[in-house]
């Protein structure tokens, strides 16, 4: 393939995702086709634009949304599309009807809606015969309970009840997905690549060592059998397609390992798995090109990655160290 073949990915909500998205790019030189990279945002100014080109537009709950991403992605002839967090899955589905020249590996509408409700996730665990832990209604919870906003993410508005009466305080009660809370436990994410024709290319179980606002800032990847053995479970009981991250809890005293959350998407610690060697953004690229894609098992366990924060500088709206040609 010629490396005059030119290939636009389209980020939805990537503006913290600069190792990600340079990690695309870096897919492309290997297998031979130049990215560009445009990310949709509320904003210019995220730390992306220092290797994307950013498109300000609307946030997820917007009626015009999907119009208007429909509109981006035609303007820069963008081919493939990949969203970063849990709202955009959504409206990445979609956006595959009104795109279908434009690969966009996601699961279906319905499923990414039922993923997104944590109680409803739940619900189609259990239908699925997958281990989770104890959930709870209002009438029913015991303490110590976990409360967790139904359809948030990272972490936010999540709280430990080890009193009844507090609980029943907490405002919009009916709002939280109620689980029983495991004191002592390792948590485990897993970075899957699914093809389009349903194998499963890669599975990679990464213990998050530490964690900040609900992201890893410390994970280093495990060969856990078990754990890799669960996710394939999933992965068919729901059809899953294109990048997943598979969230699971090992109860270290009562040895189980419990389902958390399905995520089909990339996740921001991904980029631990790539270093591992699991090729996932290059099965992107591959299979928006027709190329052919192969399993990959060979991924090394003991890879660790830490984070820090990095600084980006704006001057007038525009990033002062831009690394990508306008």
């Amino acid at each position: 393939m010629s490396h005059n073949h030119k290939i636009v990915v389209m980020m939805l909500g990537g503006a913290r995702r600069v190792s990600v998205a340079e990690q695309i790019r870096k897919s492309g030189s290997r297998i031979g086709c130049d990215v560009e990279l445009v990310s949709y945002e509320l904003s210019s100014r995220v730390p992306i634009s220092i290797v994307s080109k950013v498109v300000e537009g609307l946030r997820w709950a917007d009626p015009e949304v999907i119009d208007d991403i429909v509109r981006v992605a035609r303007e820069n002839e963008v081919s493939i599309i990949l969203p970063f967090v849990d709202a955009a899955i959504e409206i990445a589905a979609q956006c595959r009807e009104r795109l279908p020249g434009v690969f966009i590996p996601v699961v279906d509408f319905e499923t990414a809606t039922r993923m997104f409700d944590k109680t409803e996730a739940a619900k189609a665990f259990l239908e699925a015969r997958l281990p989770i832990p104890q959930t709870y209604s209002v009438l029913n919870a015991e303490v110590p309970v976990i409360a967790k906003p139904r359809k948030g993410s990272s972490s936010r508005g999540i709280r430990v009840f080890h009193n009844m009466d507090e609980l029943m305080h907490l405002d919009n009660l009916n709002s939280f997905f109620l689980q029983e809370y495991i004191e002592k436990f390792d948590e485990y994410t897993v970075d899957c690549y699914v093809s389009q024709q349903g194998e499963i290319l890669v599975t990679v179980p990464r213990l998050r060592i530490e964690v900040q606002g609900g992201e890893a800032t410390r994970t280093e990847t495990i060969r856990n059998e078990r754990i890799m053995g669960m996710c394939r479970d999933v992965i068919e009981a729901f059809s899953l397609r294109g990048p997943v991250t598979i969230q699971f809890i090992h109860d270290l005293v009562k040895d189980r390992i419990l389902l958390l959350e399905v995520n089909p998407r990339l996740g921001s610690g991904v980029v631990c798995s790539i270093y591992a060697g699991a090729p996932i953004t290059d099965y992107i690229l591959q299979e928006a090109l027709g190329v052919p894609v192969r399993p990959c098992d060979d991924w090394a366990g003991h890879t660790l990655m830490t984070r820090y924060m990095k600084e980006v500088i704006f001057f007038n709206g525009e990033p002062a160290d831009r690394s990508y040609a306008d």
